[in-house]
């Protein structure tokens, strides 16, 4: 059955003036099967079915469309068309296609009075001069652009070469008239005066710049004004750049899945590189919640895809203990990199990397560059880290009064940004200054303030570190160990080489990945504290036994719901248990630690045993099995234990 009854072709050209993508590749594609569409026909198709998520049809299309504009000698109208085929191969890492289909349209227009086409062609070129560092090509080659637009009333060509000489401008260090351009192109933007695609562009290279800047009040009043006019940008890009401002914020679970969705939808529309991109965003929040295996794997991934996963990937290296390797890979990340924006992202790994590593002096270089960097650019984030790299050196020349001081500026310009990680690491680095002077006492009280915002985040890593500078403090006996009652629960993956065997190895590590983020986000909910996470297990502290258990209930039926909806998940066996521990910075002590493991080390996958004390002492009302004494390996007096039926 036809689409429609009356003619497709004129329906097809009104469903794409109108935005309907979908319904106008419908009807263009039923056109085409009938008769044979002029090359002005085969564009509008093509961005309809890039539109429709369907980018290899369009470049198809494309292709036809070139060819009938060559066949007609319109030189100018296929170099346009040549231009956005390199662009969709380039998107692809096709370069020798991009390439060759740049060089074409080059061809086209060489013998071509200037019109638009050259517009859209000194554009790309700009972005090209741009992205190798030639930043008075760049400038020139936009304004070229801008200037064929503003002549020829071309909106599209003339807020491209706004925007990519804004960006050219900020990058030279003309930071004012930079973004004067840059807002001028976002207005056209916002204000629908553009293209659906030049729209897209537009408006994320805005993002875009506004979080290298970390100017993240200008891009969220842009992005505030295009909600507000229901503005449609190019699909994923700006949920990557969401992400990053998200978690600057400290929203780490809602940045991952921004992230997750924009690299699914890039994928979608062959945008690898970006693709990339976001897959390093979640690899860095993977590394800084202690998941490395996750994070390797990300990384490595968004490598593959062109995106050099710096500095996170240095970074990891260096929480393996593999100070000479990342040494080695945040020199060769600076020693590539040209723009001094790109290298203010670099400089603060390199700064702490080199102290690591011993190198005092690479360190204070890599800091004075930063903090040159920070007064071209004048952007509060970068103030704060180049303050940050500064405080460390001095920390670490011995100069704790002047690192105290420079740290203290670091904080709160940190707190000014509303970073609150930054503005714990920051709190962390003073508080050892502060100790180096003698004070104890306020460098445990910054430690601890650190300490509990990266709790909040789960940041599992700085938490651990921070519990071991406030195990060396000696000011007073609690610092150094504390006597309570706490409810441990211990989990472990059962039978998981045999599940491995079963699925692989990468989706083995899907697997492992989901597990840890799914326990963690209920030990978060329930109010636990993860002190280690070591192969397959959890060990995690709870201040009540009512939570512990609800933690452990929540786990297995999580685990069972996935298994009912996916068709595994992996077996898990729990062990909970309360009693007095004696707390050693972030790890706790005591014969009852050791009876908590072993009452876990005696479930069954799928179960929850616990002792009898806690679960009377929980005051819940849930199912148990009969209560039964048991003897445990290296206890001497018997421990009673029940099991939990979660079931009921």
């Amino acid at each position: 059955m036809s689409a429609t009854t009356g003619d497709p072709l004129a329906a097809a050209r009104t469903a794409v003036a109108r935005l309907e993508w979908e319904r106008g590749l419908e009807l263009f594609e039923e056109a085409d099967s009938s008769m044979e569409l002029g090359p002005e026909d085969l564009e509008a198709m093509a961005e309809a079915a890039w539109w429709a998520m369907r980018p290899d049809d369009a470049i198809d299309v494309l292709e036809r469309a070139y060819a009938g504009f060559v066949r007609a000698h319109d030189n100018a109208r296929a170099a346009l068309v040549a231009l956005t085929l390199s662009r969709e191969h380039g998107a692809k890492l096709e370069g020798s296609a991009a390439t060759g289909w740049f060089n074409r349209a080059q061809r086209h227009l060489a013998s071509e009075p200037e019109g638009s086409e050259h517009g859209y062609l000194y554009g790309r070129q700009s972005l090209r001069a741009l992205q190798t560092g030639n930043l008075d090509e760049a400038v020139e080659l936009a304004r070229r652009t801008a200037e064929i637009g503003e002549r020829l009333g071309d909106r599209d060509v003339r807020a491209t070469g706004m925007m990519f000489g804004g960006m050219a401008l900020v990058e030279r260090g003309d930071i004012a008239e930079g973004l004067a351009m840059i807002d001028e192109a976002a207005l056209a933007a916002v204000s629908g005066e553009l293209a659906p695609y030049v729209t897209g562009s537009v408006y994320c290279n805005m993002i875009g710049t506004c979080c290298e800047l970390a100017d993240y009040r200008r891009a969220g009043e842009w992005t505030e004004a295009a909600l507000r006019r229901g503005v449609r940008t190019t699909p994923g890009d700006c949920r990557i750049h969401q992400a990053e401002v998200l978690v600057l914020r400290g929203e780490w679970i809602e940045a991952e899945e921004s992230a997750r969705r924009g690299a699914d939808e890039l994928r979608a529309f062959n945008r690898l590189v970006h693709v990339g991109e976001g897959l390093y965003r979640i690899g860095e929040i993977r590394r800084l919640m202690g998941d490395v295996t996750a994070a390797q794997d990300l990384f490595r991934q968004a490598g593959e895809l062109g995106r050099d996963p710096q500095p996170g990937l240095s970074l990891l290296l260096l929480q393996q203990g593999r100070v000479d390797a990342a040494k080695a890979s945040i020199e060769r990340a600076l020693d590539e990199e040209t723009s001094k924006l790109s290298r203010a992202r670099l400089l603060p790994s390199s700064v702490h990397i080199s102290l690591k590593a011993g190198n005092l002096d690479a360190a204070r270089k890599a800091a004075d560059e930063l903090g040159t960097i920070a007064e071209v650019y004048d952007a509060p984030a970068l103030h704060a880290a180049a303050h940050v790299a500064r405080g460390a050196v001095f920390l670490a020349a011995e100069d704790p009064k002047e690192a105290a001081r420079t740290l203290r500026r670091a904080v709160t310009h940190w707190q000014d940004v509303g970073a609150p990680f930054e503005t714990a690491r920051a709190r962390a680095l003073l508080a050892q200054a502060i100790r180096d002077q003698g004070d104890e006492e306020t460098a445990a009280l910054e430690l601890r303030a650190a300490r509990s915002t990266f709790e909040k985040l789960g940041a599992v890593p700085d938490r651990n570190a921070v519990d071991d500078l406030l195990a060396g403090l000696a000011a007073s006996a609690d610092l150094v160990s504390e006597r309570g009652v706490k409810t441990f629960l211990f989990t472990d993956i059962v039978r998981s080489t045999d599940l491995v065997s079963a699925i692989g190895d990468e989706a083995w590590l899907d697997v492992v990945r989901w597990h840890d983020e799914k326990l963690r986000s209920l030990f978060a909910e329930h109010g636990g504290e993860e002190v280690d996470h070591a192969g397959d297990g959890f060990f995690v502290a709870f201040d009540d036994p009512a939570s512990a258990i609800g933690c452990a209930v929540a786990i297995q039926r999580a685990l069972a719901d996935h298994r009912h909806a996916h068709g595994y998940a992996p077996s898990v066996r729990i062990g909970v248990h309360t009693t007095a521990a004696t707390r050693l910075g972030r790890s706790f002590r005591g014969k009852g630690v050791h009876e908590a493991a072993r009452i876990a080390s005696l479930a069954e996958g799928g179960e929850i045993i616990a002792s009898s004390d806690t679960v009377t002492s929980s005051s819940r009302s849930i199912p148990l099995s009969d209560a039964r004494e048991v003897r445990l390996k290296g206890i001497s007096e018997p421990v009673e234990i029940v099991t939990i039926d979660w079931r009921r």
